[in-house]
């Protein structure tokens, strides 16, 4: 399984396990499966940081590599999907989390339902 983490599921994986879905907890724990986390991730943390509204006591990108997962770039082609994306969901971290997952074809693990709107899979 390809597996993007949505932002809050990423932060919670390195924090806050127990908040996790036991689905969750299994698909990222297995090795075989690839875990992704985004740049765009990274980004949203930078920025609610930066406005004090996200306490961050760690490295995310050195969390990320001690856990085994993989950054995931947000590419121009990315970018481009979110023309044509609709607006089921407002939140600009999120359209281009799916924009990501549907076109590299992965499944989102998130806990927002206004994700499974969109042609992606998700893991809850």
């Amino acid at each position: 399984m390809k597996l993007l983490l949505d932002t809050h599921i990423f932060l919670w994986a390195l924090s806050e396990p127990n908040r996790l879905s036991q689905k969750q907890v299994n698909a990222v724990e297995d090795p075989t499966n690839t875990v992704y986390v985004s740049s765009i991730s990274i980004t949203e943390i930078a920025i609610k940081a930066s406005l004090g509204k996200l306490e961050l006591v760690f490295d995310p990108l050195d969390a990320a590599e001690k856990s085994g997962f993989e950054m995931l770039d947000f590419s121009a082609k990315d970018a481009l999907l979110l023309k044509d994306l609709p607006f089921h969901h407002r939140d600009p971290f999120d359209r281009m989390l799916i924009t990501q997952a549907i076109s590299r074809r992965l499944i989102i693990a998130t806990q927002g339902s206004l994700i499974d709107q969109y042609d992606c899979r998700t893991l809850r």
